[in-house]
């Protein structure tokens, strides 16, 4: 090349993005393969109904597989399997897993399946769940990858919204030790789903052997019988690559839509410049297939750019033990960890003195990104004490796909500030605005919205849903993307998300985050994680109430340590916080993915009726803490008005 490198400001980098997205934008792009360029880079002709690089024809799957293998990179390691909870290992060069998608494309071909047809996925964590999504997108089929282990009710309500010609399944999941029957619950799901598919494609596995029905359902075996290798079929860059499902606020389910090309270039951009990782790489996201952040950054962004990426079926702890992420990163020389904030509280609380960690050589790893729900201070400075590498905390939703403030460590890295995702990343124009669309000043709490259009990468709408896509997140502020998160913008720049817009609460008349009231209780030396709700006030409308889970082994009174919480609160935030509740518990009910189910949690307190969440990873929580709250007077009469099934 012989080019020399100037190392790029950030600002620079950003303002272009922002004032020049179609020249930005249109650069990146031409890293990626395209069967014909795009007539232009953006058609904004239909706001908000943004459109990147139309008229483009490309193919995802070719330029996460066969791009790589055609440039001869074809032995290079594409995937690592691994598998603690069934004691499994595999690798796959970029070659090998071309062929094994390439016939399991032509598998689903075979079965009739063709360009716009969508195909369901309710697998775990195992290679074929990977192949399944790149085998849709070479053919151009739409994959819709339900978290293995949903319930058959949310399963059903997916059927029936993105009505699947084939839905592609395992015989079961490995959790905490249980194997999950997932063909029972897809049979139950499809009995109550007004729609059938036609064809069940099932992956037997050694640790239960699923029976069949013989009118409908096909082993993956089987279902390759006679295939002939499928080729890649070009598609419009804004043809849909997938649907995935996140929850709405009215129970129903809302289907982001993503497109193609916008997707693979954004995406591709994001490994060079977000996480600074380079081709050849071992770059791991320790999260499930079932997510946004499985589906962007363990199968399509790591392929896009030619790194290994690690497909990893275990928990942070108990998989066997809480040293497990360690001896990944040691074994396969990872260069990059992307994983929640909740799995590295779940490593601190077994080991808070990381003995496990000792055993390890870390060397490799250059740098730890968290993101998912808020990375609490504690954990960050635990985490860097440990690791001695940066650790990164961004901020992003299902619907954007991808970064939307990050400490992009490719471009320009900035102080690391706790309790803050850092700057907004080249394309988002980030703004705090009030309800009068004011921008707010720096420091100043208040909506967080994002100036349209969004980058590329980013939602195209909600399935079959477009005037449902405008009321949810447009319709609030026009012009505007609406996180639904708040927070604030400082001197620098920097983006602090304090909560979801609900997690705000006024106690007299003070609108105060939960999130700035959680770090504060997580300060406590025996303190592993903490949740602060809003719970009913005669007096000042609303209080804020703490839940405390506590370290192993920790010797200190619960009432002293209670106390200690609420004075350093007081001390910290101010009187003005009202802080005077605080309860010991012995986990915080979550969703699987690990949010904190803060909302659920506000109900029972204040003797709401409540639906039981339906990414609930535990039921059984939600009992313990209505006991927990009677002991202090709260949740008298709460009750679930539906379990779902």
């Amino acid at each position: 090349m012989g080019v020399i490198c100037m190392s790029k400001s950030y600002n620079t980098v950003f303002q272009q993005s922002i004032q020049q997205p179609e020249e930005f934008w249109g650069t990146a792009a031409a890293d990626l393969h395209w069967y014909k360029k795009w007539d232009s880079v953006l058609d904004s002709r239909n706001p908000p109904f943004y459109r990147w690089f139309p008229g483009g024809m490309t193919n995802t799957c070719y330029n996460a597989l066969d791009r790589h293998v055609d440039e001869g990179r074809g032995n290079q390691l594409a995937v690592i399997y691994d598998s603690p909870v069934t004691g499994t290992k595999e690798r796959y060069t970029y070659r090998e897993f071309r062929d094994i998608v390439a016939i399991f494309a032509g598998a689903l071909q075979s079965k009739g399946v063709r360009k716009g047809d969508r195909v369901i996925i309710y697998m775990p964590m195992i290679p074929e769940a990977v192949v399944a999504m790149l085998a849709c997108a070479r053919i151009g089929a739409i994959h819709s990858v339900v978290f293995g282990g949903f319930a058959s009710h949310e399963l059903a309500v997916r059927i029936d919204d993105c009505k699947p010609k084939v839905i592609i399944s395992a015989s079961c999941g490995i959790e905490h030790g249980k194997i999950i029957d997932y063909k029972r619950l897809l049979d139950f799901a499809i009995e109550l789903a007004h729609f059938k598919p036609e064809i069940c494609i099932i992956k037997q596995r050694d640790q239960l052997k699923a029976e069949l029905n013989e009118d409908r359902d096909l082993t993956w075996k089987q279902s390759l019988l006679g295939a002939e290798p499928a080729q890649c079929v070009p598609v419009e860059s804004s043809d849909p690559l997938y649907i995935l499902y996140t929850s709405g606020t009215t129970g129903q389910p809302k289907g982001i839509v993503r497109d193609n090309g916008g997707h693979m270039v954004a995406l591709k951009w994001s490994m060079e410049n977000v996480y600074d990782v380079k081709p050849g790489e071992v770059y791991w996201a320790a999260s499930d297939v079932g997510w946004v952040v499985g589906h962007s950054y363990i199968v399509y962004a790591p392929l896009f750019h030619g790194c290994t990426t690690l497909i990893f079926e275990g928990k942070p702890v108990g998989t066997p033990d809480p040293g497990t992420f360690w001896r990944i990163v040691s074994e396969y020389n990872v260069a990059v960890l992307f994983t929640a904030p909740t799995a590295f509280r779940a490593i601190k609380k077994e080991d808070p003195k990381g003995m496990h960690m000792k055993k390890y050589d870390l060397s490799s790893l250059r740098t730890l990104f968290l993101a998912g729900e808020r990375a609490d201070p504690d954990t960050v400075k635990w985490a860097e004490q440990m690791l001695q590498v940066p650790v990164i905390d961004h901020w992003w939703q299902t619907e954007t796909g991808w970064a939307i403030a990050a400490n992009c460590q490719g471009i320009e890295p900035g102080p690391i500030k706790y309790g803050s995702a850092s700057r907004a990343v080249p394309g988002y124009d980030v703004q705090v605005i009030n309800q009068n669309m004011e921008q707010l000043p720096s420091g100043q709490m208040g909506d967080i919205a994002i100036k349209l259009p969004l980058p590329p990468g980013t939602m195209l709408s909600l399935w079959k849903a477009d005037v449902r896509f405008v009321e949810s997140y447009m319709a609030t502020f026009p012009g505007y993307y609406q996180t639904s998160d708040a927070g604030y913008i400082d001197d620098d720049g920097y983006i602090h998300i304090m909560s979801r817009t609900d997690d705000i609460i006024n106690v007299a008349g003070h609108r105060l985050s939960t999130g700035a009231i959680e770090a504060a209780l997580c300060e406590h030396p025996d303190v592993a994680e903490g949740a602060v709700i809003g719970v009913h006030d005669d007096l000042k409308g609303q209080v804020p109430l703490g839940f405390l889970v506590l370290k192993a082994n920790v010797d200190t009174p619960e009432t002293q340590i209670v106390k200690h919480v609420i004075e350093y609160v007081r001390e910290n935030i101010g009187p003005v916080a009202s802080f005077k509740n605080a309860v010991i518990v012995d986990r915080l009910p979550k969703t699987r993915s690990g949010k904190i189910l803060r909302g659920t949690m506000r109900k029972i307190a204040n003797s709401e009726e409540y639906t039981m969440p339906a990414t609930i990873d535990d039921p059984a929580i939600l009992d313990e803490i209505r006991v927990a709250l009677q002991t202090i007077g709260y949740a008298a009469t709460s009750q679930p008005i539906t379990r779902e099934a």
